[in-house]
């Protein structure tokens, strides 16, 4: 079975003509499809070719398996594709508009030493009609619909490396971004990448202009190939000359992830190395104060520690924030629930 939600309106036009339709059908299945609807819902198709239809294709690829609610507000899902695998998201308000963190695949492959979302590798990737059907999903569960979207922003932070899934997630940035669909703009997504240089130089030349994310975790190439098995293959010199590349392209300042491991990252040294590598372009570094994962073992740091570090980078003149942290009593890291919904059955 063939999943819908993976057309876009020109390829929707092709196999409904293919069936005998006209080619409005196609605008109309995509409304539907991004309002989260299945085929008995799209009402305004002939009966007959909705049973056509779905003899061929999916329209609905995930189910909400589970979803814990946060003190905090935000909401964590546990969703069910259509073939058994299990991913993670979730929903965070903010004051300034609430951002939804979104799978690319159903596992990872780039072996972080602190992140529980690649323990057991990578599965398969998402195409990107399965990307899509998560932010459908939460949004009808916001009492969303294609024309009242009830989510501000994505941010491309979940399960899997989205560069290593290049095709389906630009096609999922188009998707998402068409005005009959859900009418995001470029600049309310961010993308997050462990640093696959020639993939951020492409993305670069295809003019998505998405705030780019870069996971940094460490300040030389030695100590980042102790907890990124990426940094074996590309260098900061080589990350930094991307992003570079990909400023003066798009125009977009760069996000740096810095994960406080504590003894690994944290010294006087770093905070001149971050200096260094952020300086002479638009940038910002995001401190995140690590989640424990057990089967990881690595040490995050106390608040204490972390204000201390953002202090002395302050005082350096490097842009930094201490990320807030979201759903920490619901789940714990992007990759745990999944985990322990599996374990469990």
């Amino acid at each position: 079975m063939k999943i819908l939600a993976d057309y876009d309106i020109d390829e929707l036009k092709k196999i409904v003509s293919e069936m005998g339709q006209p080619s409005f059908r196609a605008t109309q299945i995509f409304k539907w499809l991004y309002s989260g609807a299945d085929f008995d819902g799209m009402t305004d198709l002939p009966a007959e070719f909705r049973k056509e239809l779905s003899r061929e294709y999916i329209a609905v690829p995930l189910t909400i398996a589970e979803k814990f609610v946060s003190k905090d507000g935000s909401v964590k899902f546990l969703y069910k594709y259509h073939d058994g695998n299990i991913i993670e998201g979730v929903y965070m308000p903010h004051s300034y508009g609430d951002t939804l963190c979104v799978s690319t695949q159903v596992g990872c492959r780039m072996g972080c030493s602190f992140c529980a979302s690649g323990i057991g590798g990578l599965v398969r990737n998402l195409t990107a009609g399965e990307i899509a059907a998560q932010v459908i999903a939460v949004n009808g569960y916001l009492g969303g619909s294609a024309a009242n979207r009830k989510i501000s922003n994505l941010v491309l932070m979940g399960s899997g490396e989205p560069l290593d899934n290049y095709d389906n997630v630009t096609k999922f940035l188009r998707l998402v971004t068409n005005k009959n669909a859900l009418d995001f703009g470029m600049r309310s997504i961010s993308l997050s990448t462990c640093g696959l240089v020639e993939n951020i130089k492409r993305l670069a030349d295809e003019g998505y202009g998405v705030t780019l994310s870069v996971s940094l975790h460490a300040t030389t190439d030695e100590s980042r190939r102790e907890l990124m098995p990426i940094a074996h293959k590309y260098t900061l010199a080589q990350i930094t000359e991307a992003v570079k590349y990909y400023f003066e392209k798009t125009g977009r300042r760069i996000i740096f992830e810095y994960a406080l491991v504590k003894g690994k990252n944290m010294s006087a040294f770093d905070c001149k190395r971050l200096r260094e590598i952020t300086r002479g372009y638009p940038s910002h570094v995001n401190l995140i104060k690590l989640n424990y994962v057990k089967e990881k073992g690595m040490q995050g740091c106390s608040d204490e520690e972390a204000k201390r570090f953002l202090q002395r980078l302050t005082e350096m003149n490097v842009s930094a924030t201490i990320r807030r942290s979201f759903g920490n009593d619901v789940g714990g890291a992007c990759g745990q629930l999944r985990r322990n919904y599996i374990a469990e059955r």
